[in-house]
């Protein structure tokens, strides 16, 4: 990750727990393009980050919290005349980073607005809406913060215990 991906993620890794400061960290990102392809791409890219970071026993819970933040971002965070990429570069980006005792998944938008848990109950059974209760019951937590400086948008992260703490 590049000197704006390290910028970017900043308030996130202040947003986050304590974590043990002999812990080396290392992390990939990949851009994402504003379609709906870009949800198979982006399980692509953390089944192969986690397979080299030896974690591909987490695939299935990671990928899933994936699929929903990409599908959140495209869905709810893209404009629909965002089909070429702008200034920033792609609209959406995937972010995975490690720790010793846990992974962070973070997908970066463009939008400002507050991503939000839809309904109670009675909404279970609807075919969407459910992504955000999905990260939740998938992921040790969750939570999201606006970009600072000159970059617009938000990060939606989840975070995944991996080993002791």
């Amino acid at each position: 990750m590049g000197t704006n991906g390290s910028t970017v993620l900043e308030p996130l890794r202040q947003g986050l727990p304590p974590l043990d400061p002999g812990a080396v960290s290392t992390s990939a990102s990949c851009a994402l393009p504003a379609r709906y392809e870009a949800v198979g791409g982006a399980r692509k890219f953390t089944s192969a980050t986690l397979d080299r970071w030896e974690l591909s026993e987490r695939f299935d819970d990671v990928a899933l919290v994936v699929s929903e933040l990409v599908t959140n971002a495209l869905r709810h965070a893209v404009p629909s005349d965002a089909c070429q990429d702008d200034v920033q570069g792609p609209p959406v980006r995937l972010h995975l980073m490690r720790w010793a005792s846990r992974l962070v998944c973070a997908v970066r938008d463009p939008s400002v607005e507050s991503p939000e848990a839809r309904g109670g109950e009675e909404d279970f059974s609807a075919e969407s809406g459910r992504g955000l209760f999905l990260v939740d019951s998938f992921s040790d937590s969750w939570g999201w913060h606006p970009l600072a400086g000159t970059l617009r948008g938000k990060v939606v992260w989840a975070l995944f215990q991996i080993g002791p703490e």
